[in-house]
Order: C-alpha cells, then sequence, then structure tokens
C-alpha cells in the first residue's frame, strides 16, 4: 500500500487535480484557471524537491492539503453556482467570480511561501554540510 505522503501519491493527486481542472476550464474564469494552473505548478516544484532530499512534514501536509483539499474544494464550491449568480454582488461586497480569484491567488501565495521555505531549507542543508566537512577535512589549529 502506497504512503500516501509519498511523492508519487502527491504527484499522483497532483496529476488528477490538474485533470479536474482542465476538465472544467471551459467551466471556471480564464483568470481563475491561470491562477490554479500557477497552483499547481509550484506544488509540482515543491513535490519535485523531494528529488534532493525528504520533503520536510510541514511541507507534505500543506501539498496533500491544497492537493487534494483547499484548491479542489474552492472550485467545486464556485462550479457548483448557478451561472447566473457568478456576477452577483454578494454580502461581501464582491461576486463570486472575485471571491474565487481571491482564494486561488491565497493559495498561491501559500504554495510560493512554502516552495521558498522548502528552498530556504535546502540551502541551510547545504551550509550545514559545508561547515561539517570544513571542520572534518581542514587541519585543527591543534594540530602540529
Amino acid at each position: 500500500m502506497e504512503d500516501e505522503d509519498s511523492p508519487e501519491a502527491l504527484f499522483r493527486d497532483l496529476h488528477e487535480l490538474v485533470s479536474f481542472i482542465n476538465l472544467n476550464a471551459g467551466r471556471l474564469p480564464n483568470e481563475a484557471v491561470v491562477a490554479a494552473r500557477c497552483v499547481t505548478d509550484t506544488l509540482r516544484e515543491i513535490i519535485a524537491t523531494s528529488e534532493a532530499r525528504p520533503l520536510d512534514i510541514h511541507a507534505t501536509i500543506s501539498v496533500r492539503a491544497m492537493t487534494t483539499d483547499y484548491l479542489p474544494t474552492t472550485l467545486r464550491s464556485y462550479l457548483a453556482l448557478d451561472d447566473q449568480t457568478v456576477d452577483t454582488v454578494g454580502r461581501s461586497g464582491r461576486t463570486p467570480r472575485q471571491l474565487l480569484l481571491e482564494q486561488v491567488e491565497s493559495l498561491w501565495g501559500a504554495a510560493t511561501d512554502i516552495l521558498a521555505a522548502t528552498r530556504s531549507h535546502d540551502v541551510d542543508a547545504l551550509t550545514t554540510q559545508g561547515n561539517f566537512l570544513r571542520t572534518k577535512f581542514t587541519r585543527s589549529d591543534l594540530d602540529l
């Protein structure tokens, strides 16, 4: 049985989400489709960092949640609306179309932050490895 947190499982879930977005692209606002694909592209980049080192638990949980819950739920909620209501201003002062775009852009921002943190963690790991190697293989002041 495949671990739901494995990179393979995350890539599989991401592929299903991209297929869902593509399948419904004609029913979603163009800008929301583009933003949703930016989210999935960023999630793909995060998962791909696992080729160099395992994803940390925060990145794994965030990617899984965005891929299987947050983004699909946001899109499904919009798709469930009657076409005549998507441009009607609601109590929030915004239309469902505007709300959708705001929510997808928020997810994109969160994914971008996770990618930056993952890359920063990789830089930290490289720095730590460099410090280790320097300590291990350079002459000590105690050597005579």
